[in-house]
């Protein structure tokens, strides 16, 4: 009798164990999978953000983790994996994790200044400098024009620096190159204030505020929607006591790469002591 009952709770025991190890190879492969598709995203958006042009190379980051990620399939889908010291694959998941925990507080930094829009009677508005291209300004950069220009057609008495130096690849100054575009709007050159030398945000802020003499006067800070948080942040970090952002667009098809890319400039800047 109890060898009768012993055998089926034996064949019992290997069918249980027989079906968790199937639905574990079930989960790795399911994974791999999601990262297969994940890597072939990442490689795409890398060369669709190329093709288009956007004025800075951050896009092949994408390229980067679109590898990673199929490495990370193929680690998974052959079972090598498991097969890495224990203490490694705590490593890597401890970075993953805190990585990731980092990234959604900072994105929800960014997004809490996509739609600041300032407020009337402004003394001051700062716009951030971005590329100046042989033919204009960059789409990045005429969106905040179009913003500060629009700012300053209803607020007749502000005046408005331009913050940006040369880069390599520009054929003038990024003040320059906002400064004419302005005054073919139609804006009066008595109110346009430009600064040459900055080459990143934080100088944009420290230089202009020289030239502004005042840190109590009220300013505005244009640039584009997923750059606001920063601007506002450097702002209040090198004393200017009473700022606001201006929100101006952004293109949708380099909104995905900007955001990533605005993580590291918070992290930087965060590193660096620029924003407290």
């Amino acid at each position: 009798m109890k060898q009768v009952i012993a055998q089926p709770a034996a064949e019992n025991a290997v069918g249980y164990g027989g079906c968790y190890r199937s639905e574990h190879r079930m989960g790795k492969k399911m994974i791999s999978i999601i990262c297969v598709i994940a890597g072939i995203f990442c490689l795409g958006y890398c060369i669709l953000v190329s093709a288009a042009n956007s004025g800075s190379r951050f896009y092949l980051i994408w390229a980067l983790g679109g590898i990673l990620l199929l490495g990370m399939a193929f680690l998974w889908y052959f079972e090598i994996w498991g097969t890495i010291p224990l203490v490694m694959r705590r490593i890597f998941r401890l970075v993953v994790s805190v990585g990731a925990v980092l990234f959604i507080i900072a994105e929800c930094c960014v997004l809490s200044g996509f739609n600041e829009h300032g407020r009337p009677g402004l003394d001051y508005i700062i716009v951030l400098g971005a590329q100046i291209k042989p033919e204009g300004p960059s789409i990045v950069l005429k969106y905040r024009l179009d913003a500060a220009c629009d700012y300053l057609e209803k607020n007749k008495d502000t005046i408005c620096v331009l913050s940006g130096g040369q880069g390599r690849n520009e054929p003038c100054s990024e003040a320059e190159g906002m400064y004419r575009y302005l005054v073919d709007q139609g804006i009066a050159p008595g109110r346009l204030v430009k600064e040459e030398r900055s080459t990143d945000t934080a100088q944009n802020i420290a230089f202009s505020m020289k030239l502004i003499g005042q840190n109590d006067a009220s300013v505005g800070i244009v640039t584009n929607n997923f750059h606001v948080f920063r601007g506002v942040r450097l702002a209040k970090a090198a004393g200017i006591e009473d700022v606001c952002g201006i929100s101006a667009r952004s293109n949708p098809l380099f909104l995905l790469n900007n955001m990533v890319r605005e993580f590291f400039g918070v992290g930087k800047d965060l590193l660096c002591g620029n924003l407290f």
